[in-house]
């Protein structure tokens, strides 16, 4: 199973990720490794994505999901996946894939991206992640608060998934 933790920037994607992975004892591995230098650098300059600059790093995350699928990993995957086509190219319709939507106000997400250090994403990008952001519906993905407690977080994702 491959379960993509989606949201925008700031979300907690990674830090819930790695949580939910040490408690399932899954692999886990972050989408941001996966974009080019050409794009981190981009999006360092506070330069939002285009879609055309995300077509590779949408090829590549297909094609490891692909991998993992085919060597029946687990594995849980921090992946922005803001547009429902984006979502169709790295889930398909294989229900292997299991959608966790991290959801939260503009003002929390905010604050925790003007906490964070180090990260080529910048603040001033969140409200174009907003505006990026095709939320999916509940039939496609599980719901999560992120003002909950990280472990609140995890056990929900967990008993949302039997996992």
């Amino acid at each position: 199973m491959i379960i993509l933790i989606m949201g925008v920037a700031g979300s907690g994607k990674t830090t819930i990720g790695q949580a939910l992975a040490a408690a399932t004892e899954w692999e886990f591995d972050d989408a941001d490794t996966f974009h080019s230098a050409a794009a981190k650098a981009k999006m360092s300059r506070g330069e939002p994505l285009t879609d055309a600059d995300r077509q590779p790093w949408l090829k590549s995350l297909q094609t490891a999901i692909a991998q993992w699928l085919q060597a029946e990993k687990n594995v849980i995957l921090a992946c922005s996946a803001l547009k429902a086509s984006y979502r169709q190219i790295l889930c398909g319709d294989d229900s292997r894939v299991k959608l966790v939507y991290l959801t939260g106000s503009y003002e929390l997400i905010e604050q925790r991206l003007r906490d964070r250090h180090g990260h080529f994403m910048q603040a001033n990008l969140l409200q174009s992640q907003f505006d990026t952001l095709e939320a999916p519906t509940t039939s496609e993905a599980t719901y999560i608060d992120i003002s909950q407690d990280l472990g609140a977080i995890v056990q929900q994702i967990r008993n949302s998934l039997n996992i």
